[in-house]
């Protein structure tokens, strides 16, 4: 029987994740215009918490043309997206390398708990791409559970004072019709890293006091290509 007080009818079918994708409008916060360029804001749904488009733009001004300069060049190519799985996707490859070429390095802090004077190692995880206190991770086919890791990640980051802002890299729910329609759905299915599951973890407080932008690839930056042309 449906909850009291529910408008769904017994017979009523439960809506697909794809369905629901394309009924939901993907956009930027309306507070950053203005803040980043309109064009970022138009072609990628992008999100932030506790100011962080202003603090990159005050205090870490070439890491955010970094990213602003990678994310302009980045193409969703549909070879890329059909392509086999295992290992770490064509998408992240090529997102990483534009990143390591602008002098970004992947990186791993080394941390300890002392109690009583009893050093216990409390190593953090590896971050995918990292410059000037500015943390990046790309998810692009993970399973949803690593958003706690790379959230939980910054919160740990930011309290220890190594890090300003973390960034996320990911699918926008846009995609899910571009793959539905290519028949790869199942390929990515509804568990694996969508905005729709990385937004009521920010919201909830799982980045703790860390400033956070997070940024969705819409269906804008999908071509028909070859593989391996950008």
């Amino acid at each position: 029987m449906p909850k009291k007080g529910s408008n769904a009818r017994p017979d009523q079918p439960r809506k697909s994740f794809v369905a629901l994708a394309a009924e939901a409008t993907a956009q930027s916060d309306p507070s950053l215009i203005g803040k980043l360029p309109e064009d970022i804001l138009a072609e990628y749904e992008v999100r932030e918490w506790k100011h962080a488009s202003a603090i990159l733009r005050s205090d870490f001004p070439a890491e955010l043309d970094d990213i602003l300069q990678v994310l302009r060049s980045f193409r969703l190519n549909q070879a890329d997206v059909e392509a086999g799985g295992g290992g770490k996707s064509e998408m992240s490859k090529w997102i990483d390398s534009q990143f390591f070429s602008r002098g970004w390095t992947k990186k791993r802090w080394t941390t300890q708990i002392v109690v009583d004077g009893h050093p216990t190692e409390s190593p953090t995880h590896e971050v995918d791409c990292f410059k000037n206190r500015v943390a990046l991770e790309i998810e692009w086919s993970n399973k949803d559970p690593f958003y706690d890791r790379d959230l939980n990640n910054f919160r740990l980051l930011f309290d220890l004072r190594v890090i300003s802002v973390g960034v996320i890299i990911t699918k926008s729910d846009e995609l899910a019709a571009v793959f539905n329609d290519l028949g790869i759905w199942d390929k990515y299915g509804t568990s694996t890293t969508w905005m729709s599951k990385l937004i009521p973890r920010v919201q909830g407080g799982g980045g703790g006091g860390c400033p956070l932008l997070v940024i969705g690839i819409r269906r804008s930056r999908f071509v028909p290509t070859q593989r391996g042309t950008r």
